[in-house]
């Protein structure tokens, strides 16, 4: 049994579904899904992330990490201090959420001695945004005129570029590869709801990446060509530092698995999963899980190096996770057992320690970073 949506939730995901309905006939009568999922997240005033209801946390659709445990800021901060100091440069969040990382990485950061002249996230939800200036005017005010808020990527940033749960956001291409080939799954209207219908390939990038892949008759799957775009503008805009990527999802060979055959597009629900991409509207997060070797290629094509690449435990273990829970001392039990249970989910391969990996690329001479000395998994790509 699913929650039931409020009324005032319900009217919501009806506009949305209208705005929908209004998307799909004005191109014909199809549209590709990559199109649906963007307006489903991204539409002024109306997506899932442009409109106002409570993401993340209990109170919302889904935890991230940042919200379990301020640690995971803080080891971020120790693991990127050093990329700091060398390029001189600032920090660029993509996507900050509710501005908990912000807030924890600007602490640990002064307290290291080493905070970035700006820290800078570029946010597309205006009401994101003002979560994000209410976090850090109430937890670092002395700090908060250090931040801004970004509408495009710099030019000519130096410094660190941080993403976390960014890629799995962005808008994919479904395909079915079929016995004639990879068809492009797109929407279509029936009746008042939803359905699928595939097409043939039209764009030639997707079609190649599709028949790259050569997978059996009847699998369905992503392909995150906004993924790419993004990767590729980023090296554009970096000139000297680090990308540090921080997402669920596999390498190729195992994204593309012949037991994954149903593809790993996922809908998010208060706290509750579920496969129908059109339940809900407006009022749903649409995820799909990360092909890290995609993300590696666009980088190195785009001219950035491949500074590392492991699970999210070894890169937060490798990273001084361990050593920073132990400054809460173990006999304070009610400070220490919720930081242990948050970092015990961060890290268990249960949890999110194995799905969750960390991708480093860089640009120019960067300090080897220790969260990838142990454990690194490049060749895995």
């Amino acid at each position: 049994m699913l929650p039931a949506p409020s009324a005032e939730a319900l009217a919501h995901s009806q506009r949305v579904t209208a705005h929908l309905r209004s998307l799909v006939d004005a191109a014909g009568g199809w549209v590709p899904f990559s199109r649906y999922m963007e307006a489903a997240l991204y539409a002024p005033g109306l997506g899932y992330y442009a409109a106002g209801a409570t993401k993340f946390g209990a109170a919302g659709d889904f935890v991230t990490a940042p919200e379990m445990t301020p640690l995971f800021g803080r080891t971020l901060a120790h693991a990127i201090a050093p990329v700091l100091g060398e390029t001189g440069g600032a920090l660029l969040e993509l996507g900050a959420g509710s501005g908990r990382l912000a807030a924890d990485l600007l602490g640990e950061l002064e307290r290291l001695g080493a905070l970035p002249p700006r820290y800078s996230i570029l946010e597309v939800s205006a009401d994101l945004r003002q979560r994000q200036q209410q976090t850090i005017a109430r937890e670092w005010p002395h700090l908060a005129e250090r931040v801004q808020w970004l509408d495009a990527l710099p030019e000519g940033f130096d410094g660190v570029v941080l993403g976390n749960e960014v890629l799995d956001a962005l808008p994919v291409e479904l395909v079915h590869w079929t016995e004639s080939g990879p068809r492009v799954r797109g929407v279509v209207r029936e009746g008042g709801a939803f359905a699928w219908q595939d097409r043939p390939i039209a764009d030639a990038v997707l079609r190649a990446r599709a028949e790259a892949l050569d997978l059996a008759p009847g699998y369905v799957s992503e392909i995150n060509l906004a993924a790419d775009a993004l990767i590729a503008a980023l090296a554009n805009s970096l000139r000297h530092g680090l990308i540090l990527m921080i997402d669920y999802g596999f390498g190729q060979a195992e994204y593309y698995h012949p037991q994954r055959h149903m593809g790993t597009l996922r809908v998010h629900y208060r706290h509750h999963a579920l496969d129908d991409p059109f339940y809900l509207p407006g009022l749903c997060d649409l995820t799909a899980h990360v092909d890290f070797s995609a993300v590696a290629r666009a980088g190195m094509a785009a001219g950035l190096g491949l500074a590392g690449y492991t699970s999210q435990a070894g890169f937060l273990l490798n990273s001084g996770l361990t050593e920073l829970l132990m400054q809460t001392p173990p006999v304070d039990a009610a400070a220490y057992l919720p930081q242990a249970n948050a970092v015990q989910r961060l890290v268990s391969p249960a949890e999110m320690g194995e799905l969750f990996k960390v991708i480093g690329l860089t640009k120019g001479s960067v300090p080897p970073l220790a969260g990838f000395a142990r454990g690194d998994r490049s060749h895995s790509l």
